[in-house]
């Protein structure tokens, strides 16, 4: 299992670095695919050997240019190093299943998202209206999940967000929650099943709240500081696919303790 398992830290790796490559591009409407990479700088074509997960960057190039000497930025082998961890760690939870392979393609994209989302506060529809799709398609076919689950996900996770964003329009005559938002907890709950909703609202918004306090004590802005949520709602998901979900029963038996929860 040890040796699976780090092959699957190798693939994150890999998987990491094009996902270096879909943060840049996508948002600026480039193919994903060619041209090989290169500095924004000074346009240097990066050969493989300096394109090789987290060692180039650390080792090899040192954090620069091999031509310009410009800075590359400890983002990207951070981004890197956290796919391979996530990976792996997905694999070592539930081993050979059909629901791995959901996870892990889900966990990338979380990580693409997150990322584009960091920078200009945008959730690409292409990632999470076709999350949606593909996350019902996949309960439909996959035997260890249920499509009821799923669909379930996507009616309370959107709808609950969008509720809070009108009853908020209506309240302060202003938006305070972006429809990206709203489809990616449709998302998140197509993928994870509607018992995934609550923990994850409500871990993203205790980690979204320190976040924003500590923020706006920073900021000249003060407490009307905006920052993206989607990171939080990502890292929560994250969370309750690798430990959370017992913890997300017990919160709904809190409530609903009569219910049998559909996984």
């Amino acid at each position: 299992m040890l040796v699976e398992t780090a092959i699957l830290f190798v693939l994150g790796l890999l998987f990491g670095s094009f996902a270096n490559v879909v943060i840049y591009r996508l948002p600026q409407n480039k193919s994903v695919v060619t041209p090989r990479s290169s500095c924004p700088k000074c346009g240097y074509m990066i050969p493989w050997y300096d394109n090789i997960p987290v060692l180039s960057w650390l080792i090899l190039l040192r954090g620069k240019c091999r031509a310009c000497k410009a800075p590359i930025s400890a983002r990207y082998p951070a981004v890197e190093l956290l796919t391979g961890i996530v990976f792996a760690a997905i694999f070592y939870k539930y081993g050979f299943q059909w629901v791995t392979l959901e996870y892990l393609i889900f966990a990338w994209s979380l990580i693409v998202v997150s990322m584009i989302d960091l920078d200009l506060m945008i959730l690409p529809d292409v990632f999470t209206l076709s999350g949606i799709l593909i996350g019902l398609f996949g309960a439909s076919l996959n035997p260890e999940r249920s499509f009821q689950s799923a669909f379930l996900g996507v009616l309370l996770g959107g709808g609950f967000l969008y509720a809070i964003a009108y009853i908020y329009l209506v309240v302060r005559k202003q938006e305070g929650m972006g429809g990206g938002d709203i489809k990616l907890l449709a998302w998140i709950g197509a993928v994870l099943g509607w018992t995934s909703i609550p923990f994850v609202i409500l871990v993203s918004s205790i980690l979204g709240s320190f976040v924003g306090l500590g923020l706006a004590l920073r900021s000249r802005a003060g407490l009307k500081s905006v920052i993206p949520f989607g990171p939080y709602l990502a890292l929560a998901a994250l969370l309750f696919i690798l430990g959370g979900e017992a913890i997300g029963l017990w919160y709904i038996g809190l409530f609903l303790p009569d219910a049998t929860p559909v996984h």
